[in-house]
């Protein structure tokens, strides 16, 4: 890439959202770019792809990864009917876990041509964004070894998870990405094997700081470490 090339992305946000409904999207524009970068290389042109974040909160919904285990379900789908949760087995890696209001879910449509591609790279930049926003709303967290995500207090007895991460990409553009806990209902958690991890809690930046926060106020904070970590302008 040049120095004169501006990398740029467009950021949607989606509101309150059904999952299969946000899903859908996603893979749509994840196969509109794909499309467009093999028209490319079939035929020697260079159009260019378009880059987006997706910022959503869901109705309550359980979804597990391709790799998950169903035990880590620890209600029945029939009571998941019951309290109108809804259930996804989805195509993006790690195990199971929530999405509900009050949450911010970030979908990164990116390519990773514009970027760097390394996939373990973006995971562990999309966990940097998540560690910055919170530090400015003044919560200490870090990465956990060997365990993807934003933790506080790892590797310790107290260790807990505020921020979850699964991701998927084909030919270097992803989809999926990341749940931030804000005000979250952190009691569906009581439901599930989080992430497949035995022995941790599950937190949230309203239990971490005693108060509800400004959703908007931390997607604002979510979007300028975006734009700083991953070095684009907003389009």
């Amino acid at each position: 890439m040049n120095n004169e090339t501006i990398r740029k992305v467009v950021f949607e946000d989606l509101g309150v959202k059904d999952y299969k409904e946000t899903w859908d999207y996603q893979e749509q524009l994840l196969k509109e770019t794909v499309d467009l970068k093999l028209y490319n290389s079939k035929n020697q042109t260079n159009y260019k792809t378009t880059n987006r974040l997706l910022f959503v909160e869901h109705p309550a919904v359980f979804t597990i990864g391709k790799n998950g285990k169903m035990n880590h379900l620890l209600i029945s789908e029939e009571v998941l009917k019951q309290r109108n949760i809804d259930f996804y087995k989805i195509n993006r890696g790690g195990d199971i876990t929530f999405h509900g209001l009050g949450q911010v879910v970030g979908y990164p449509i990116f390519d990773l041509d514009h970027f760097f591609t390394d996939i373990h790279k973006y995971l562990r930049c999309l966990e940097e964004v998540v560690i910055l926003t919170l530090k400015d709303f003044g919560i200490e967290s870090s990465r956990s070894d060997g365990e993807t995500g934003v933790w506080i207090a790892p590797n310790t007895p107290f260790a807990r998870k505020i921020c979850a991460m699964g991701v998927k990409a084909s030919r270097w553009v992803t989809m999926h990405g990341f749940a931030l806990n804000v005000n979250t209902d952190l009691n569906y958690f009581n439901q599930i094997v989080p992430c497949g991890i035995t022995g941790k809690s599950v937190t949230s930046m309203q239990k971490e700081l005693g108060a509800t926060i400004e959703i908007n106020e931390v997607k604002k904070v979510l979007r300028k470490h975006f734009s700083v970590i991953f070095n684009f302008e907003w389009e």
